[in-house]
């Protein structure tokens, strides 16, 4: 499944990142990385922007970037 599909409170690990080295490097920057778990906190109501929890940071993901990252619930 992909970082879009799940909802808020929703934990899981990023299993792979479906995207060009551009946008690979940016998730990189925001410790975006496989292995690393993620927690969806909010989700805007199209869902069109998804503020998730990685590590110790908060990044808001538009859903085009959220679509690009493959996930495992835990």
């Amino acid at each position: 499944m992909v970082l879009s599909q799940l909802h808020k409170g929703d934990t899981a690990e990023i299993v792979k990142l479906k995207a060009d080295k551009i946008l690979r490097d940016r998730f990189a920057s925001f410790g975006i990385l496989p292995g690393e778990q993620v927690v969806i906190h909010e989700c805007s109501l199209a869902k069109q922007t998804i503020e998730v929890e990685v590590g110790r940071s908060t990044i808001a993901l538009r859903k085009e970037e959220a679509d690009k990252i493959e996930v495992e619930a835990t």
